[in-house]
């Protein structure tokens, strides 16, 4: 059981995620792609903490919904990023292997919660 969202570890690795995110396009002059990359890493995070400030179980899923289909768009662009340049393989491949882990971490926690939420 949790108390807040920063007891998350989904959330933790998201923050971190960013992060990283950030810094390993620090450099980079594709501004447009850097944008769009650093907001999808900031949403999956964002989105974890806004559902768990909901105080409502369908909504927290709905939010975590969201997070993981913003982690799949950082993955997508990440791709992108490595086949046309902006970004090397080896960092490429460790922020994409992260965002998996990130996806099952929350697909584990969305299950849990849906189960929770057909208790009676």
């Amino acid at each position: 059981m949790y108390r807040s969202f920063e007891d998350l570890e989904v959330w933790k690795r998201a923050c971190k995620l960013a992060i990283d995110v950030y810094q390993a396009l620090k450099e980079s002059k594709d501004f447009g792609m850097k944008d769009q990359m650093n907001r999808s890493a900031v949403s999956v995070a964002s989105n974890i903490a806004e559902g768990a400030e909901r105080d409502s179980n369908k909504e927290f899923i709905h939010f975590l919904h969201i997070a993981k289909g913003s982690s799949a768009e950082l993955r997508t662009q990440l791709y992108i990023a490595e086949n046309t340049g902006i970004q090397n393989s080896e960092i490429t491949f460790r922020l994409i292997s992260e965002t998996r882990e990130i996806s099952s971490m929350l697909h584990g926690l969305i299950k849990s919660k849906t189960q929770n939420t057909h208790k009676p």
